[in-house]
């Protein structure tokens, strides 16, 4: 930054230099070296200092920052060369076609980030997400910690950490994904979500006890979160059109080849989810250990014939 703006310095001393030079001497060739020069430093603060010290490292990711400065780069050089050849031969039309040529390629190389301050506005008007919530954008999962003008900061979950917990690593998303992307958000209106526990009981299970038996427990053990369920869904409803769900917890049975297949479905707090599945899974473990008539069921294999042994 410093060797850039010492750069800049040095080419406007040159075009002052030659402009007073000119005034003593009047020359055609000092006229066009001093407009040469003054060019050359308005070009350089431009694309030097503006977009690759200041725009362009506010970019976060890499490689977009990278390809961005290869464009800019490109531009540049092209821009100055035309630029030069404009003021030598005194030509209008070549300064039009140098315009039109940065209008153009600050466009092009800058369209992702307009789009990123497209979306920051509208994060900032319509608010999709704000700091705090859960969510989901391009593919990535996390808790809001930052929103700035350009970029989202999550605090990611899930990869290779199961149960909706934090990895600890920071993820950085562009805002144009709110223009262009999905957003899943956890906690916009509500702070709960259904989950479901699966359990295969044997068939020589008593399944009307235990389904009774984990009813009792799943609602003994989600009381809480379906009170508070059932208030944010009041709250949804005056705000969309939204059918009544159930927020009590279901249990829903399937027949399969090897067993008999429960699935609980009930509410928890969308941060709790992992907990509250291990707690009741515990739960049931213990209640059924403790029961006779209830058996967990695992594959089953029958052999129906064994291969000649030869003697």
């Amino acid at each position: 930054m410093i060797g850039r703006i010492i750069m800049l310095l040095f080419l406007l001393a040159i075009s002052i230099l030659l402009w007073f030079v000119n005034l003593e001497y009047q020359n055609t060739y000092l006229e066009k070296s001093f407009s040469t020069v003054f060019v050359l430093a308005i070009l350089y603060f431009i694309f030097k200092l503006v977009f690759e010290e200041i725009l362009i490292k506010k970019i976060k990711e890499s490689k977009a920052r990278y390809s961005l400065r290869k464009t800019v780069s490109v531009i540049y050089f092209f821009v100055v060369i035309i630029t030069l050849v404009a003021v030598w031969i005194e030509s209008p039309e070549a300064l039009l076609v140098t315009y039109g040529l940065i209008a153009a390629g600050i466009a092009v190389a800058l369209q992702d980030l307009f789009k990123s301050l497209a979306g920051g506005v509208i994060l900032l008007l319509f608010h999709p997400y704000k700091i705090g919530d859960r969510i989901e954008i391009n593919s990535k999962h996390g808790d809001v910690i930052d929103i700035d003008i350009l970029y989202t900061t999550l605090l990611e979950i899930r990869e290779w950490v199961e149960g909706d917990q934090a990895t600890g690593r920071l993820t950085i998303i562009p805002n144009n994904y709110v223009l262009s992307g999905v957003v899943n958000n956890y906690t916009k209106d509500n702070d709960f979500i259904w989950d479901e526990i699966w359990i295969p009981l044997t068939y020589d299970s008593n399944w009307k006890a235990a389904s009774d038996m984990i009813t009792k427990i799943v609602k003994n053990e989600t009381k809480n979160a379906a009170k508070k369920a059932s208030e944010d869904l009041t709250h949804i409803q005056e705000q969309y059109y939204l059918s009544k769900r159930p927020v009590e917890p279901q249990i829903f049975m399937k027949l399969t080849d090897n067993w008999i297949s429960l699935h609980v479905r009930y509410v928890t707090h969308t941060r709790e989810r992992r907990q509250t599945n291990a707690n009741l899974s515990r739960l049931i473990l213990q209640a059924i250990e403790k029961s006779k008539k209830v058996k967990i069921a695992s594959t089953t294999i029958d052999i129906v014939g064994f291969p000649r042994l030869k003697k």
